[in-house]
Formats: structure tokens, sequence, C-alpha cells
């Protein structure tokens, strides 16, 4: 008899036991919602690639994403946050996790007061976190304060997806690659290098309207240079 299957069974790991039982949690518990958005980085690419002149720092788009976030997360504190039985519990230290492909999986540690530290600082953190990340040593509370997480996986050419919130958190924001398209500034078409970013949140915590805030907000720290940037209110 042709076209008859075998099957064997791959024993999972612990790790692929604990995102499995966490996914399958979130997506369970957590009424998903998802909000869309477009960022032009130019100036964030700019302004990393000033950062490391002579610095002998790596200023990756992931560390501008997390710099981002993270002053995003001081203007709309309901998404630094966490949700209990009793509701929804604001944190008073914005820790930014950060999803890492390891062997046989991923983990998201967190950038731990990640609104005190400037764009350098957040890229020498971040290299040091994902390096002891893949190494094995991280602290125990970079592994379980996160209060959002962002996850990038533009460096594998994909243009956009859709993250699953990381419980107890009640949003993840997924960035795709970097895309060089043609848009228009006034009336002149012209090149710009554009991602596309979408949050995904936890709607028992927060509203479609306060993520869109979220995000004009996120998109305008990426946009804006520094001297003349003016943060949108809640």
């Amino acid at each position: 008899m042709t076209g008859e299957r075998e099957l064997t069974v791959v024993e999972p790991t612990a790790m692929r036991r604990a995102i499995a039982r966490r996914m399958s949690d979130s997506k369970r518990d957590a009424p998903h919602f998802y909000v869309s958005a477009e960022a032009s980085v130019d100036r964030a690419l700019e302004e990393a690639e000033r950062t490391a002149d002579g610095a002998g720092t790596r200023v990756t788009l992931t560390a501008c994403l997390v710099r981002a976030a993270a002053a995003a997360l001081v203007v709309h504190p309901a998404f630094n946050a966490v949700w209990t039985p009793e509701g929804l519990a604001r944190s008073s230290s914005v820790n930014v996790g950060v999803a890492v492909a390891l062997e046989g999986g991923l983990i998201a540690p967190a950038l731990l007061d990640a609104d005190r530290l400037d764009l350098r600082e957040t890229a020498v953190a971040l290299a040091d976190l994902v390096s002891r990340a893949r190494a094995g040593k991280l602290r125990s509370t970079e592994v379980t304060e996160a209060t959002f997480t962002v996850s990038n996986l533009g460096m594998f050419d994909v243009t956009s997806f859709i993250a699953i919130v990381t419980p107890p958190q009640v949003a993840i924001l997924a960035a795709g690659t970097v895309q060089r398209l043609p848009r228009y500034d006034g009336d002149d078409l012209v090149a710009r290098q554009v991602i596309e970013l979408t949050l995904s949140a936890d709607h028992r915590a927060v509203d479609g309207a306060e993520a869109a805030r979220f995000l004009q907000t996120l998109v305008q720290e990426l946009e804006e240079p520094p001297a003349k940037k003016t943060v949108k209110g809640a």
C-alpha cells in the first residue's frame, strides 16, 4: 500500500512545553485584538548610526524599537501593566521584554527600567541581555518582571506578523522588516525606509482607541528626531 504515512513523535523539551502552556493560556483567556501602523525609520536608523560612530557599539533597529516602546509606555501606562484577577495592575517600572530565539524555543527577558536609558545605553544593555539569554545566565527578575514585550522578526525578511500576548502582560509589539518604498512627502514622491508594526492587546485591559494612541506615540518616537520631538498626550 503506497502513500501510508509514518509519524515520528518528537518529545517536547521543557521549554517547548512551557511555551505551549503559556501561549495556550493566553489565547484561551485573553481576548486579543490587533492594531497596525506603518513607521518611517529613516531618522531612527540615522540616529542609530550616529550613536554607534566611534563608540564601538552596534545600535540595532531592535534597540530603537525598545527605546521607542519604553517612551510610549511612560505616556500610556495602561500598557505598562499586567492583568490580575483583581484587574489591571500598572507597574512603576518600565521593563521591556525582548523576544530572543533560542535552540528549540524562545524567551523574552526584560530590559529593566528601559525608560531610564538613552539609545546607546539601550543598545549596550540589549546586547548584554541577548548574550546572557543565549548563555542561560539571566537574572530571575529579567525572566519574570517584563511589563511589555517587543518581538522583531525583520532580520528574517518577514514583512509583518501578529504576536500572542505573553501573560500576564497586556500587550506585545510585532515588527517586520525594513522596506524601501515610495511614499508622498507633501506633493513629492520620495523613497522611505518603512516597517510594519502590529500591536496585539488584551481587550480585558485596554480598548482599541487606547491602542491606536499608544501606537501613534510609538511611531512618533521613531519618526521624529529627539531635538524636535513633542510626545502626544495619552
